[in-house]
């Protein structure tokens, strides 16, 4: 917390909202939300579940369980969404701009994720814990997109 009567700083702020968005999740495995924050004004948040109108996975199990893939391989053998697929998504459905932004995440991003959130024009990562992707990581290195770890 910075010292200003105890006010957490912007950053801890988008991290604690993104915190309860990810309650929102019906993964059954791991729990993430997201927000895209411009000018310190929200544009748009996400979670990791189905897409709108299907069932989830809460409601009908895992497939990755159930073809036991390996946690960080094979996204594709999944009902869900991540949290920052769903983020970028939402803004586009609303016609939100979020080139420049900032996208909060309690994990960070897989190689799917990372390439959206390049080509989306977001320009900062704020995460909460580490996801091991090693493409992932290589590509945001090379992204030149500021990324910064909170505890």
């Amino acid at each position: 917390m910075n010292n200003d009567k105890n006010r957490p700083s912007w950053d801890e702020y988008f991290m604690e909202i993104a915190e309860v968005i990810r309650k929102r999740s019906t993964c059954l495995r791991r729990q993430v939300g997201a927000l895209i924050v411009k000018d310190n004004r929200i544009l748009s948040t996400g979670y990791n579940g189905a897409p709108k109108g299907l069932k989830h996975c809460s409601e009908v199990g895992c497939t990755r369980a159930n073809y036991n893939v390996p946690s960080g391989e094979r996204h594709e053998l999944c009902r869900g969404l991540h949290a920052e697929q769903n983020a970028i998504i939402q803004a586009a459905v609303f016609g939100i701009a979020i080139e420049g932004a900032t996208i909060y995440t309690t994990l960070s991003p897989c190689v799917l994720c990372t390439k959206m959130i390049i080509n989306s024009g977001i320009k900062r990562i704020v995460l909460r814990e580490q996801y091991n992707d090693p493409l992932a990581i290589e590509m945001l290195e090379e992204s030149g997109i500021t990324i910064t770890k909170m505890d």
